[in-house]
């Protein structure tokens, strides 16, 4: 570390780098976050589909999944 405090252009890639590494554990972390959430939404759906086919209520659908009105009755219009 001592010699490359004394280069700015080595002090310049140093900093790059580091930021890269941040930046890639950042973006990691986020599509992490996104395929959770997905994965979330989609057992969601697949709850509603399956109450859907037993004929429960939309009511208790929302309730259950907590999927808006809408997104269970669109999903009722596609069984």
């Amino acid at each position: 570390m001592m010699s490359i405090s004394q280069n700015e252009q080595e002090r310049a890639i140093f900093r790059s780098r580091r930021k890269f590494q941040t930046d890639l554990q950042s973006d990691l972390a986020t599509a992490e976050d996104n395929g959770e959430r997905k994965g979330r939404m989609a057992e969601k759906v697949e709850i509603a589909r399956n109450a859907l086919r037993k004929k429960m209520s939309v009511d208790d659908i929302v309730d259950i999944t907590g999927l808006t009105y809408e997104e269970v009755e669109n999903l009722r219009k596609e069984i």
